[in-house]
């Protein structure tokens, strides 16, 4: 495991050559990428790779090696690496975006030995733009060489000149040359084909010796082939920079008109270019705008300097050599009030909308929402942006100043931000959750400052000797406080937020602990017997005798109370929710005799409350962890204290393999807070769920006829109001479809009692009163704040409507 670019990624077989005949391998393939990737990422930025691929190598003369174009990314692709579709006959592909250098590691790794590209990018939305370049294949046929190709392009640059186009060579690597020519991005790809059509017939027209614009391969002896075809919309060439799958390691160079001029004219070695890079030399610079006239291009298309008195420079600012980044956010009185808030990088304002304004403590976060980069002008821009105009209203400067960055990423941004207004010091990271680029979604958190945090002492620091010694540290947490305790005296559980990878890393010392998909319970230990109680306060210990009655297993300690999960297991010993459903509702002893055979659960312990009289909330998680590995090494089956994992990845990729929900990442240093929902403790899904009330039933029809057909859902506004969230009518088996209509008839009303159901939606309803919580599983949240896709995991008991919180 490696880390490249703040991104963890696994390399391996470095020492497998994939060149044979100058014995490279694949470790200097991975070196010569992270050599050239200044230069060649702005050549790949936003535009969708075809690779080929060389699993084996390159081969030789004798034993050429096996290659393949791959399109479509991997199933294995690593999450981060960022991907748009494209549609084909056979139907969309996802494609894998290179605008990183972890992503052009990974391709690496996995022996895409050449990157092909089109001439057009993606834009914003994930549209395909027009065309921003124009190219030239110069192939030498049968008996014509490098020397014939560097004369017809001599000619090409002299008839791009004249219409205004000073293109750039490339010597391809492979056989001939490559010609750029900057487009304005006006052109269509048809119209770009068209000139680069009309130029290869007008050369051919006067070098019919030396040049033909004809495919047919029968006419091209002694002459140079000039490809126009790759100009079309479908069509890709290799990128500048991009290695080729040679015999030797040669690579696609860009080079000076004066180079093409030598009569010893020859491809490049990889080593030679990105010796060429790491000198400075690079014909492109002058031929492609710079990334912050690029990251403009959108801004500049919304706004005509004629009409707002916003800044809207021809040419981009120069941030100051070696100063600390700036920052400005504005209030914006627009159709709705909001803020802006804008960090300077790389010579633009990086720029997210912030409805509710910056957070004011860790315990809140806000969504930011990212807007088109704006010029560093900006940072002092106030005014009125008039009626009918984008953005119209009214601009004011909250705050401004200058940030120390921690960390800048394409989805995770961190610094210490110092204003001379009402943000004063803060401590602020920016997490991508959603899409990529304008109108991704972020979440804007408000971290602890670094230098008001105590040092947290090593990881796994051993336990007192005398677990009374842990008093001096620990607050002791009065177990009939309301905050901490339920109306029976049992204490309430901490809870998770809902976080990222990005967040999660962000936290001091964090380790990872599986999402085991059951229920939560607290258990007691007192007298020789287990007490459980749901997250709720409900007494379930009758539910589940393996672990309560005679014969369950002992702890070594008189007094203690353990936080865990109960959860089944299926056949093949997998968590599974679902078999859960059958023992979490029983309350009949026989019934619950029954299923105690049919469906076996285990209990695993995470966390460490009370032992022998002590509380131990106050201590750190990674001690309290230290003495839940000792009581649970007196306890057998079904008692599991699982294993932590160190690495966030490993535990991701152990969780998808198990096929459970994600993971919790824990601050190790962090003490236990009953009741309260922590960002000390940060759950990541692989899917999103989501808790749900359900409000009314749709009858079923057809095989469904008898039951119903769907439910619909709830969630509880802030101010307490049941919001519509859609309905789910797929997930349930007959056994479920029974059970559910039998829990939700005695609940009947003829009151509505959600708030915007669409008259479709709520046509032949049946009205339930919201007492019952389930859980759904789903792919997004639409626009309007529904559930997208929508599908129904099974029942929470363990939950009610109150708890329900927006995932």
């Amino acid at each position: 495991m490696v880390e490249v670019g703040g991104r963890r990624l696994r390399v391996t077989n470095l020492d497998k050559v994939l060149y044979p005949e100058t014995g490279t391998t694949k470790g200097e393939v991975i070196a010569y990428y992270t050599r050239v990737a200044p230069r060649m990422l702005p050549l790949l930025a936003d535009r969708p790779v075809t690779r080929k691929r060389w699993v084996e190598g390159v081969g030789t003369s004798d034993a050429p090696g096996e290659a393949f174009f791959a399109k479509q990314l991997e199933r294995g692709a690593p999450e981060w690496v960022r991907r748009l579709p494209i549609e084909h006959s056979g139907g969309a592909k996802e494609y894998p975006i290179v605008d990183d250098l972890p992503t052009l590691v990974w391709m690496a790794q996995v022996a895409s030995i050449e990157l092909h590209v089109p001439q057009w990018r993606f834009g914003p939305d994930g549209e395909r733009r027009n065309p921003d370049r124009l190219v030239l294949d110069l192939d030498p046929g049968p008996g014509a060489d490098l020397a014939l190709c560097a004369h017809v392009a001599r000619l090409a640059r002299e008839i791009l000149g004249d219409i205004g186009l000073d293109p750039v060579p490339v010597t391809s690597g492979s056989k001939g040359i490559h010609l750029y020519a900057r487009l304005d991005g006006k052109q269509t790809s048809d119209q770009a084909s068209a000139i680069a059509r009309e130029l290869a017939r007008a050369i051919e027209t006067d070098h019919p010796d030396i040049a033909t614009g004809t495919m047919s391969k029968s006419v091209r002896g002694g002459k140079v082939f000039i490809d126009w075809s790759q100009n079309n919309g479908s069509k890709t060439t290799i990128s500048p920079y991009s290695l080729r799958g040679r015999l030797q390691p040669t690579a696609a160079a860009p080079r000076t008109w004066d180079e093409l001029d030598d009569p010893e004219l020859r491809h490049l070695s990889f080593d030679e270019v990105a010796a060429r890079v790491e000198e400075g030399l690079d014909p492109f610079a002058d031929f492609m705008p710079s990334s912050a006239d690029t990251a403009l291009a959108s801004y500049r298309a919304k706004r005509d300097a004629a009409k707002t008195p916003e800044p809207v420079p021809e040419r981009t600012s120069v941030s100051a050599a070696g100063a600390l980044p700036r920052f400005v956010i504005q209030e914006h009185h627009a159709s709705r009030l909001h803020f802006d808030l804008r960090i300077e990088h790389d010579g633009v304002l990086v720029s997210w909308a912030v409805p509710k304004g910056v957070p004011e403590s860790p315990a809140r976060n806000r969504l930011a929402v990212m807007t088109e980069p704006h010029p560093l002008e900006y940072l002092t821009f106030h005014g009125e942006i008039p009626r009918g105009e984008y953005g119209a209203g009214t601009m004011t400067i909250w705050d401004t100043g200058t940030v120390e960055l921690e960390k800048w990423r394409d989805d995770e941004v961190i610094g210490t931000f110092t204003g001379a207004g009402p943000l004063g010091r803060a401590r602020l990271a920016l997490i991508r959750t959603e899409g990529s680029g304008e109108k991704s979604s972020w979440l804007l958190h408000r971290m602890k400052d670094q230098q008001q945090s105590h040092p947290a002492p090593a990881r796994r620091a051993p336990a007192p000797a005398d677990p009374r010694a842990a008093d001096a540290a620990a607050e002791p947490t009065a177990v009939t406080d309301d905050d901490t305790a339920t109306t029976d005296g049992a204490m309430r559980p901490m809870l998770a937020e809902s976080g990222t990878p990005g967040l999660a890393r962000a936290l001091r010392d964090p380790w990872s602990e599986i999402k085991w998909d059951g229920i939560r319970a607290l258990g007691t230990w007192r007298d020789g017997r287990l007490r459980l109680h749901a997250r709720s306060g409900t007494d379930i210990t009758a539910r589940y005798p393996e672990l309560t009655a005679d014969g369950a297993p002992h702890f070594a300690a008189g007094e203690a109370i353990v936080d865990g999960e109960i959860i089944a297991l299926d056949s093949s010993g997998r968590p599974s929710f679902g078999r859960l459903q059958r023992r979490m509702h029983l309350t009949k002893a026989r019934e619950i005799e029954r299923e105690v055979v049919r469906t076996p659960i285990a209990y695993h312990l995470f966390d460490l409350l009370r032992l022998d009289g002590h509380d131990l909330t106050g201590m750190p998680l990674r001690d309290r962890r230290t003495l839940l590995e000792t009581l649970g090494e007196s306890a057998d089956r079904p008692v599991v204290v699982p294993p932590v994992f160190d690495d966030l990845d490993a535990a991701m990729e152990t969780s998808r393999a198990l096929e459970l929900e994600g993971v919790v990442v824990k601050a190790s240093g962090s003490r236990y807070r009953p009741g309260i929902r922590s960002g000390d403790w940060l759950k990541i899904k692989h899917t999103r769920t989501q808790e749900v009330a359900i409000a009314g039933i749709r009858p079923g029809r057809g095989n469904r006829a008898g039951t119903f057909g769907s439910l619909l859902l709830g969630v509880p506004d802030a101010d307490g109001t049941l919001r519509y969230v859609g309905r789910v009518g797929s997930g349930f088996d007959d056994r479920m479809l029974r059970d559910l209509l039998a829990r939700l008839e005695p609940l009947r009303t003829d009151e509505n009692p959600l708030e915007g159901v669409p008259a479709p939606d709520a046509r032949d309803a049946l009205w339930v009163l919201p007492e019952l919580v389930g859980e759904v599983e789903f792919s997004e949240w639409t626009s309007d704040g529904s559930l997208r896709h929508p599908r129904w995991r099974g029942l929470r008991p363990d939950k009610s409507v109150a708890d329900i919180v927006v995932e």
